[in-house]
């Protein structure tokens, strides 16, 4: 079983043995397989052989995620597509997507990283677990829902939205785990109390949240008004997907599954490793993926890793919760987007790219995003030409990007503007 708890449990010196020969493995398979990483080795002069020590790693080149959207769909698979049986995607620069691929041991192996994930947070396969994260090219709602499987519970793929019928879903159920946003969580609380619906007599005791940022005051107010213990997960589709990392029940950072990934944290001006416990962007190199196996991958994430013992037993690293990005990737409604994504749908829908800004806030709990174009001079004649626009820009951005924006013209002045320029991103919320 991948999710074996012996190997969470590992004495340092035999796990960094164990991820020194996976290494050396992945890259010899990476050198020869992956013509973009063969190069980028040969000018470096690295021979995947002579790596005898896992910190050879930072003589590594690091992979973007612009590397990724540049060789999409498969310039970066290490297999034939034939042997491909799972394609996810993510968004990613320049209008570019980037296309994930499993072969089948991968699609084990993930399934048996979510489910040790699961397992760590308390979950069990007596459980009943709703995943109402959002189904389709995104990693998230599968990768909880084979590991569901993988442990043996019964899951629910209620996917999300729908408010009313997620409510009804966990009394009918009786769900015991609920698997979402941290926002979603609290906008169901919210709705719960409007109903009047008695907490107490639900069956929910565990909460697994990830994809977007939370902080130990949300959590407090998670499991005060849901009446459950709150867990914190991490996962990246480029990477994988949920099963990364999680925390146990001691909640003081997610533990790395180690054995599968090597993490490290960079300095993201310098590129250099920084102190132990300082806080940096996460780099992550995978030890066992097969068909799109990545080395140094900068994931853009900013946190710092926990050396210390953890009481739980577990001997895996563990990361401190994201605290933010390194990047202008934005993350609304759980869902990632780059501002030049924005302005590649405001340039191919009108004749220029506009004066824009946007603006997130929180709508009672969930994210509200909208995006504020400079108006031409308003005259009668241009206001249905305007309204058209404006649903035409609407349209472009929830079918390209997954998220709905209300979209509003307004004068240039009524921006918010920093040295004379426009603040492209103006983020009101507060985690």
């Amino acid at each position: 079983m991948y999710f074996d708890p012996k190997y969470e449990c590992m004495n340092r010196e035999d796990l960094d043995q164990l991820k020194l020969e996976r290494l050396q493995a992945a890259l010899t398979r990476i050198s020869k397989n992956v013509p973009f990483y063969r190069k980028k080795f040969e000018e470096l002069g690295i021979d995947p052989y002579d790596f005898d020590s896992l910190n050879d790693v930072s003589r590594l080149p690091l992979t973007t995620k612009s590397d990724l959207a540049g060789h999409a769909p498969y310039g970066l698979f290490a297999v034939p597509l034939r042997e491909v049986v799972r394609l996810h995607g993510t968004y990613g620069l320049k209008g570019k997507s980037v296309v994930v691929g499993y072969t089948i041991n991968d699609i084990h192996r993930w399934s048996g990283l979510a489910a040790r994930v699961l397992m760590a947070a308390g979950v069990t396969k007596d459980d009943v677990i709703q995943v109402a994260f959002n189904y389709g090219l995104s990693t998230s709602g599968f990768g909880i829902h084979y590991g569901a499987e993988e442990m043996g519970a019964a899951v629910v793929p209620a996917s999300s939205g729908n408010v009313n019928r997620q409510i009804s879903i966990i009394q009918d159920y009786n769900v015991t785990t609920l698997v979402c946003i941290p926002s979603y969580a609290l906008y169901l609380a919210d709705r719960l109390e409007e109903l009047g619906i008695n907490i107490n007599a639900l069956a929910l005791r565990t909460g697994l949240f990830g994809e977007e940022a939370w902080s130990e005051k949300t959590r407090a107010e998670i499991q005060d008004r849901l009446k459950i213990t709150a867990v914190d997960s991490y996962g990246l589709s480029e990477v994988m997907g949920p099963g990364i990392a999680g925390e146990c029940l001691e909640r003081n950072g997610m533990h790395i599954n180690e054995d599968h990934f090597l993490a490290e944290v960079i300095d993201p001006r310098t590129l250099e490793p920084v102190l132990p416990g300082q806080t940096g962007e996460l780099v992550i190199t995978t030890l066992t993926k097969e068909a799109l196996p990545l080395v140094r991958f900068r994931t853009g994430d900013l946190t710092r890793l926990i050396h210390d013992p953890c009481p739980c037993g577990r001997t895996f690293v563990r990361m401190q919760r994201i605290q933010g990005r390194c990047d202008d990737m934005l993350i609304i409604q759980g869902i990632n987007v780059f501002p030049e994504q924005v302005s590649l749908i405001l340039s191919e829908t009108g004749d220029r790219i506009p004066n824009y800004q946007i603006v997130l806030e929180r709508e009672g709990r969930l994210d509200k995003a909208t995006v504020l174009v400079e108006a031409d001079v308003l005259v009668p004649d241009k206001i249905k030409e305007q309204q058209r626009f404006i649903e035409r820009v609407k349209q472009r951005l929830a079918m390209d990007l997954g998220v709905f924006f209300e979209v509003r013209l307004v004068e240039l002045k009524s921006m918010q503007f920093e040295d004379d320029r426009i603040v492209p991103v103006v983020d009101k919320r507060k985690f």
